[in-house]
């Protein structure tokens, strides 16, 4: 979940940042006392990079069990489940891989189907001996003792699913939306849902109770919404920096955690705090935290830590090579610095520099809409509708204008059946205004934008 990253922000620059730089660039005394010269700039190789670190995060009685961190993967990581029975946990990638580690057993994975849209999340069975993995459209895959009672696969969706949870005796789950919507199969009771709310900001995880009786579901602004048998705890709604991605209950269900894209844990009821992530000078993106099966740790999920390559053939598959290379945290010290041009806003001078490295005869341009204008006079430029293909550069806004109408761009890395793409984006968050990073963005459907990334898209530049 994404939401937030670069919400309302000029290529990674608030509104109020972008006033005090006149001429998109900061003032000669706070460049940096050494800017790296061209000559060293990345050389832009055709492997996969990825965050320094181990991609899954221990706290309290959680251990590290192993990762992907050193294997490339052909789509990002997106959901963990820990093993309820013991030692070790799952994880799973867009494409449906299963991973083990620990004393997790592999019951097969969905790699080699024909999906439709990306995997977005799983829930393991309750004696540990399978697991569900659910789609973006609500498509359910069951391996192991997983039992199958039914999925949103066929039914058009107002908003994408974003997670699920298995009720106690794993004889049935419940499918989230983005809007709060509950879809209920097998024994999974529905006990309300925000579908009919008008939400601030999205639903990005939910939690069940030990009984099945009631669930909690988890906003992007840390709000926290309760049904059945759920007990409130509080909740994070009160302007916290970036935004949550995701929450896990403890044992007795009298309190639960909240991790937020920057690291943070928030610790609410009985749910005791056993550390975060939280850097203030460099922020790694999160984007879930599980709970170890005796509720007395957690692990918080870094996906940007596995290298992955989104493998894809012709032209279009070099400039996504040379855009996934730059995956890192931010990549220079000092205020919007950046190995890609001066110190300033850099989402268009990260997209541009791939596209130079990889042949395209584009000017570095700082401003957004100015690469449109480029590609409309030279290349082409497609309306939001329109299907992109892995290597286009998706542009975020309402219109190539202003800062204020242009503020966000990316390079598109993978595109799914349904059309739900992966993003490679510099400049992007969580993070401190000024200190963002290079992230794997998604997988998200584009017409859902402003809800998943807090903007819209207005085009596509094709190279």
């Amino acid at each position: 979940m994404a939401w937030l990253a670069v919400t309302a922000a000029v290529g990674g620059v608030t509104p109020a940042a972008a006033a005090q730089l006149p001429a998109a660039q900061l003032p000669a005394a706070q460049l940096p006392a050494a800017q790296l010269p061209a000559a060293q700039l990345p050389a832009g190789r055709v492997s996969a990079a990825s965050f320094a670190d181990s991609g899954v995060l221990p706290y309290g009685d959680a251990v590290y069990s192993g990762a992907p961190t050193d294997t490339d993967l052909s789509a990002p990581v997106v959901g963990m489940a820990a093993n309820p029975k013991g030692p070790g946990y799952w994880l799973v990638t867009a494409n449906g891989s299963v991973l083990p580690y620990g004393g997790a057993v592999s019951y097969g994975s969905a790699s080699g189907f024909d999906l439709n849209g990306p995997i977005v999340g799983m829930a393991a069975t309750p004696d540990g001996k399978g697991y569900w993995l659910v789609a973006i459209d609500g498509g359910i895959f069951t391996f192991g003792d997983a039992g199958f009672y039914g999925s949103t696969g066929g039914i058009r969706l107002n908003q994408p699913i974003v997670d699920m949870a298995a009720t106690a005796n794993g004889k049935g789950y419940w499918l989230v939306a983005a809007d709060g919507g509950i879809f209920t199969f097998g024994d999974a009771g529905f006990y309300g849902s925000t579908g009919g709310i008008n939400l601030v900001a999205p639903v990005v995880g939910m939690a069940a109770t030990a009984d099945g009786r009631g669930y909690w579901l988890a906003a992007a602004d840390g709000g926290v919404f309760t049904f059945g048998d759920a007990p409130f705890e509080g909740s994070e709604a009160h302007g916290i920096a970036d935004w949550v991605v995701g929450m896990a209950p403890t044992v007795d269900g009298r309190g639960y955690w909240l991790a937020n894209a920057n690291g943070a844990v928030y610790s609410l009821g009985d749910a005791k705090f056993y550390g975060n992530d939280l850097d203030v000078t460099r922020t790694e993106p999160i984007s879930n935290i599980v709970a170890t099966a005796k509720g007395l740790g957690y692990w918080l999920l870094e996906p940007d830590a596995f290298p992955t390559v989104f493998s894809q053939p012709g032209g279009g598959g070099r400039i996504v090579a040379v855009a996934t290379d730059q995956v890192q945290a931010d990549p220079v010290s000092g205020y919007f610095c950046n190995p890609y041009g001066p110190c300033e806003a850099w989402c268009a001078l990260f997209a541009t520099w791939v596209w130079q490295k990889s042949g395209v005869p584009i000017p570095s341009y700082a401003f957004v809409g100015d690469v449109y204008t480029w590609a409309a006079q030279h290349t082409r430029v497609l309306p939001p509708t329109a299907r992109p293909v892995p290597g286009d550069a998706v542009l975020y806004g309402t219109g190539p204008s202003s800062v204020a109408t242009a503020v966000h761009m990316g390079i598109v890395a993978q595109v799914w059946p349904d059309g739900a793409i992966d993003t490679v984006e510099g400049d992007a968050g969580p993070g401190p205004t000024g200190g963002f990073n290079v992230i794997i963005n998604g997988p998200f459907l584009p017409w859902d934008s402003l809800v998943y990334n807090g903007m819209g898209i207005f085009a596509y530049a094709v190279p």
